[in-house]
């Protein structure tokens, strides 16, 4: 479980393409304080460290990516030095500062357009047919595994301002028209989604 707070930048140094996709990440984070086994959201992807080593300027860990994870997200479209926004997982006790994040991809959306004023980023994105009905104005939306807030809905595009200091410390900075990026919709909203769909019935009193 994470909450869409961005704690660090990793970059993508090494790729396999075994029979299992697997991506070798430096990250700043000293590697005494990771785990084998240990989720860590990458571009709001859950991924699972599978090997860990320590470098001078923090960890350099590897995961390991299955072909559905790299159809469905933007992972399959990484490259060696692709910078990536990273989370570690919610402990209890944390503060929640975003929202409820799983780690769990919905789909991919596109940017459409990016205007910059005064340091502010506004951002329109094209979210897939399917995931549109679960946007809403004022209600939260993970990008690139960053919680956001809705702005505006029109159709199936929706609206955000980035702050300056968002855009600093995440890759949101890189953002451009045509660029896909990692959506995922509030898990409230698919809850309401499914209870209106199949709503409860009463019993039949035998």
């Amino acid at each position: 479980m994470f909450t869409g707070i961005v704690t660090a930048l990793g970059e993508l140094v090494a790729i396999d393409d075994g029979p299992v996709r697997r991506f070798t990440i430096d990250a700043p984070w000293p590697a005494a304080e990771l785990t084998l086994g240990a989720s860590v959201a990458h571009d709001g992807v859950c991924l699972t460290l599978v090997d860990i080593a320590a470098r001078p300027e923090g960890a350099r860990y590897a995961v390991e990516v299955s072909p559905e994870t790299l159809n469905r997200t933007t992972l399959g479209r990484w490259q060696v030095g692709t910078k990536i926004n990273l989370e570690r997982p919610l402990k209890a006790g944390d503060e929640l500062g975003g929202h409820i994040v799983q780690g769990h991809v919905d789909g991919v959306g596109e940017i459409v357009t990016r205007t910059d004023t005064n340091g502010w980023m506004a951002l329109s994105v094209r979210a897939p047919r399917d995931l549109a009905r679960f946007i809403a104005e004022k209600g939260s939306i993970a990008v690139d595994g960053v919680s956001l807030t809705v702005n505006g809905v029109k159709g199936d595009v929706f609206e955000l301002m980035i702050i300056p200091h968002t855009a600093a410390v995440t890759t949101l900075s890189r953002a451009a028209a045509g660029v896909r990026v990692n959506l995922e919709v509030d898990i409230m909203a698919r809850y309401a989604a499914r209870l209106i769909e199949y709503p409860a019935t009463e019993s039949t009193p035998s």
